[in-house]
């Protein structure tokens, strides 16, 4: 369970752009897990933790998982939607993130998701601990 009581740790409007649609001006399926993604950038730059440095400085990689993707309504072109992310979970080298996406006009849920991320050493490929620092702001489930 979250530790938001229902409201969602980290939000970001997207806009439906025309790339992001198919021939019928819907949101093509695979561009939710695009707009998850920058949702989940932008919450961990939010939190102080820029990707480029943690790869760079630290060695750290974050990768997806596992995805779990429920498609519930469709999203549109020009539509402005916002994605969450809203962390439920974590073990030493992951975290579990419920993501979802609602069109702004009618508050509408187009899409949900539960993703794992794991964090992994950027020399070997293989899972490495979330440092204390980190997992102290982005899988704090308090």
């Amino acid at each position: 369970m979250s530790n938001y009581e229902g409201k969602p740790r980290f939000s970001l409007p997207v806009r439906v752009y025309y790339e992001d649609t198919d021939a019928a001006s819907v949101v093509y399926y695979t561009n939710y897990l695009k707009f998850m993604e920058r949702a989940r950038t932008e919450w961990l730059r939010s939190l102080g933790f820029e990707l480029d440095a943690l790869k760079l400085y630290e060695g750290l990689l974050f990768v997806v998982r596992q995805a779990e993707i429920a498609y519930l309504r469709p999203a549109l072109f020009n539509d402005l939607l916002t994605v969450t992310v809203d962390p439920c979970g974590h073990g030493g080298a992951s975290m579990d993130l419920v993501q979802k996406v609602y069109r702004q006009a009618d508050a509408t849920l187009c899409c949900r998701g539960r993703i794992k991320v794991t964090c992994m050493d950027k020399k070997t490929l293989r899972p490495k601990r979330i440092p204390e620092r980190i997992s102290a702001e982005i899988v704090d489930v308090r």
